[in-house]
């Protein structure tokens, strides 16, 4: 009998980038917390973020709570845990919808041309014309956190997302002439084929770059709204951790562990954010990338190899002419 072929391990290779290393591992324990954190301290430790203990109000950090009370006594710990999913499930959300707009009208735009692209490209510069935080206070401020998280989300993303679009326009204009979309229009592909197949693929070290540019500004862009009692402050998240701080006098009293953990953890995913994107660099940028090490070993051993014929022949040369001598 015939054996059939042994299908092929599939082995995931980590970025040989240390800086993104450390960079996907802090992405990877935030997300790890949002996810799994809130079920671990509410049934693990049986701690609660929104219980009121005027009894300990502002403990330090200790045994009993890791990271302090606030001024009612709540446990700053377990509303930095539960706090974490409601953070980046708004950056999230905000992020995916600002880079999905931003892919659409700007590469639709650039590839379609004619008067698609002129109304396109009008509705982006009405759009960056209008000053973003402003609008955003203003649309903030008619909700009042009404909705929950979500609509928080979509109010961040349809303020955001034009830069992001006349970037992507600009690099379809360039990309549109390349002889692979020639190629492709010239089997038959429809428009929106060429965009999802040749453009968007082509455009994906900046979609990367710009999505993750957008889940920060749009955590930064929460935790803001919050901070100045505009976000729904009766929800535990990292802003309104914040925005309860500052209204306890926090950083008047010497509460540092109220107010330090959240924007810690904010500038953070920021960090991390930053890393990432040297891996996203090496992959557009093919001068910015690391060799393997086997091919460095390989490139010293050949090295060593050709030196070590000529220093040979130089100390041969040297010893027939002292003989002569």
């Amino acid at each position: 009998m015939t054996q059939l072929p042994r299908p092929r391990r599939i082995r995931l290779k980590l970025p040989g980038n240390p800086k993104v290393r450390v960079g996907a591992a802090i992405i990877a324990f935030f997300a790890l917390m949002a996810l799994v954190g809130p079920f671990v301290v509410q049934d693990g430790m049986g701690l609660s973020s929104t219980a009121i203990d005027v009894s300990n109000a502002l403990q330090p950090p200790s045994s009993a709570h890791l990271l302090g009370t606030t001024a009612t006594g709540e446990d700053v710990f377990a509303q930095l845990v539960v706090g974490s999913r409601v953070s980046l499930m708004v950056a999230l959300v905000a992020g995916v919808l600002s880079t999905t707009l931003s892919v659409l009208i700007g590469v639709a735009g650039g590839y379609v041309g004619g008067r698609v692209d002129a109304v396109l490209t009008a509705v982006t510069n009405i759009f960056l014309v209008i000053p973003g935080l402003p609008l955003l206070i203003i649309i903030a401020g008619y909700v009042h956190g009404r909705g929950g998280p979500l609509t928080v989300a979509l109010i961040i993303a349809l303020t955001s997302w034009p830069w992001g679009a006349r970037q992507k326009r600009a690099q379809t204009l360039s990309l549109r002439s390349r002889d692979f979309i020639t190629a492709a229009e010239m089997t038959g592909e429809s428009r929106w084929g060429v965009i999802t197949r040749e453009l968007v693929p082509g455009l994906a070290p900046i979609i990367s770059v710009s999505f993750l540019g957008a889940v920060v500004g749009s955590m930064f862009a929460d935790a803001g709204l919050s901070f100045i009692g505009l976000g729904n402050i009766n929800t535990v998240s990292w802003g309104s951790m914040m925005y309860w701080a500052q209204n306890g006098s926090a950083l008047t009293i010497g509460a540092w562990w109220w107010f330090v953990p959240p924007g810690a953890c904010i500038a953070l995913i920021g960090v991390a954010a930053g890393l990432i994107n040297f891996g996203i660099d090496e992959i557009s940028n093919p001068r910015l990338r690391r060799p393997p090490k086997k091919a460095v070993q390989r490139a010293r051993a050949a090295a060593l190899a050709a030196v070590r014929p000529t220093v040979a022949t130089t100390a041969s040369s040297a010893a027939t002419s002292r003989t002569a001598s």
